[in-house]
């Protein structure tokens, strides 16, 4: 018996001395980055800047997933479940925190729980501006508004999937305004924008860096933004307060790891995300696009999602269940 034990021991030991050579030499090979969303989107776009400055500082490839579905939660799932070793990793906008309770309002089993994923560092945070199209009769945000009061559940408005960013923003302004808008989810930010262009519905929500294309060739016209401040891109369009409904919305993106990725290799991602998004290219890109760079190392950023999702689940729990 006892020298089964020791065997046991040495085994254990062994695994243990295994698991942290081999995370002493992390990174050795391609790291492979999940984006929940499809291309043309906010996480996608983020993603596409990142990707090259966090490859030079890992002086490893970093390559680019694409795996949407459920508003974010199956591409989420997918990185959660992952082989816990670095080699994984997710870049997940702000509805991460808040998905598994959006499904268990909605009665049904969340795909992930936050506990599987571990955060590793803030990059970036936008609000969303309300848009319409150019040829729309509304004006501004009261002339949408006091249309969508005059004719509740008429007008539409599509998403990137329910309780995901479009949806949560929309929901606080619809709230506050007292309004009925009929949702209509998409499988991403850029399918959305694409249902508004082609007339299948009369306003979305979007990132600055997805919608401002748009806006610059003349085709959609901005009419809110959910910062608790005017944007310089747009000075001239009002904020959600400014419009008398006291709501505020920011989408952020980040980069998380399966929960139990060695200590090791996660100190080896904070301190290539800390490189890579103070990198000139990642930078110069992200005011290109109209992005704004907001890093937060893990202990920060963990208390600063934190605190988020506590305001975003109340929004979640008075949306209540969606099918």
């Amino acid at each position: 018996m006892r020298t089964l034990a020791l065997r046991l021991f040495l085994c254990s030991v062994a695994l243990l001395y295994s698991a942290s050579a081999l995370a002493a030499d992390y990174p050795n090979h391609t790291v492979t980055m999940i984006v929940p969303n499809p291309p043309g989107g906010a996480s996608d776009i983020n993603a596409r800047l990142l990707v090259n400055p966090l490859a030079a500082a890992l002086k490893q490839p970093v390559v680019i997933l694409n795996k949407p579905g459920m508003g974010g939660a199956i591409g989420t799932a997918q990185a959660a479940t992952s082989k816990a070793d670095g080699y994984t990793i997710l870049l997940a906008l702000s509805v991460v925190v808040v998905a598994p309770e959006a499904e268990r309002i909605s009665g049904r089993k969340p795909p992930y729980e936050l506990d599987q994923l571990e955060p590793v560092a803030l990059m970036s945070s936008d609000p969303m501006l309300v848009v319409v199209r150019q040829d729309a009769p509304w004006r501004n945000a009261n002339d949408f508004l006091m249309a969508a009061r005059a004719a509740p559940g008429k007008l539409t408005y599509a998403s990137s999937g329910n309780f995901g960013p479009i949806h949560l923003s929309m929901a606080m302004l619809t709230a506050e305004a007292k309004v009925n808008l009929l949702h209509v989810p998409f499988n991403g930010g850029g399918p959305a924008v694409l249902a508004l262009l082609s007339g299948n519905v009369d306003a979305t929500t979007g990132a600055p860096s997805v919608v401002a294309p748009q806006i610059t060739a003349g085709k959609i016209r901005p009419i809110a933004v959910s910062s608790a401040k005017r944007i310089a891109a747009f000075p001239d369009v009002p904020t959600y307060r400014e419009l008398g409904y006291d709501a505020e919305y920011y989408i952020w993106a980040s980069i998380y790891v399966p929960t139990g990725t060695p200590p090791e290799a996660t100190h080896v991602l904070r301190e290539a995300m800390k490189t890579a998004v103070h990198a000139p290219e990642f930078t110069t890109g992200m005011a290109a696009q109209g992005l704004t760079v907001a890093y937060m190392d893990a202990p920060e950023f963990k208390a600063y999602a934190d605190a988020d999702a506590k305001r975003m689940i109340r929004i979640v729990r008075r949306i209540g269940k969606v099918d």
